[in-house]
């Protein structure tokens, strides 16, 4: 797997480029929008921390400035539904400090402002996202705000975007609230996450 990439730039696109190696190597990079803004002129020396998707047709990789971003862009990728250039376009919009601040604030209604996301698919991917990053930076900082209605209500809508049906996702929101009902909705959806993992092992 390709992780990591310097050379200079032999071409530059919009969201692209092609880098060459000293090896004589040249790697085609999909970038978010701020990575291929700031790269320098053709000819000019970069390096780009690298994710690869491995298709059966292609070989695709994606370029970013920091190893903190192309891990936010493995952590979006992990989302149920979400493609690789759903999670660039993100990146395109939203740094990785911005996220934090987006789940730390429960500010979901911000991933609509990403081209070819909606309202429900924007509380779906804040849901996850809170989850796949607890703990990290500003997210840990104190309780999330519950989007829209009572903390039940959102446990119940976002396990029934994650695909569970209605009456498991009731049953286990409810218990898990009945039996911790000072749980916030992250907390929540993660230990009602965990009991629907349990029952199917």
């Amino acid at each position: 797997m390709i992780g990591y990439v310097e050379g200079r730039v032999l071409a530059r696109r919009e969201r692209w480029a092609i880098v060459l190696t000293p090896g004589g190597v040249g790697y085609e990079l999909e970038l978010p929008d701020p990575v291929a803004a700031a790269l320098p002129p053709q000819g000019g020396q970069v390096c780009l921390f690298v994710h690869t998707v491995v298709r059966e047709d292609a070989l695709e990789l994606f370029g970013f400035a920091t190893l903190d971003d192309r891990e936010t862009f493995r952590t979006l990728i992990g989302i149920t539904k979400l493609g690789p250039r759903t999670a660039l376009a993100i990146l395109s919009r939203f740094t990785t400090e911005d996220l934090l601040r987006i789940v730390a604030t429960g500010d979901a209604d911000a991933l609509v402002r990403v081209p070819g996301i909606g309202k429900k698919s924007a509380q779906r991917i804040f849901i996850e996202l809170t989850y796949k990053l607890e703990g990290k930076g500003p997210v840990s900082a104190g309780p999330h705000p519950a989007i829209g209605g009572g903390v039940l209500a959102d446990v119940i809508a976002g396990l029934t975007n994650l695909g569970y049906p209605d009456a498991d996702a009731s049953r286990v929101a409810g218990a898990v609230l009945e039996a911790e009902p000072d749980l916030d909705v992250a907390q929540a959806l993660r230990q009602a996450l965990k009991r629907l993992a349990s029952e199917k092992s």
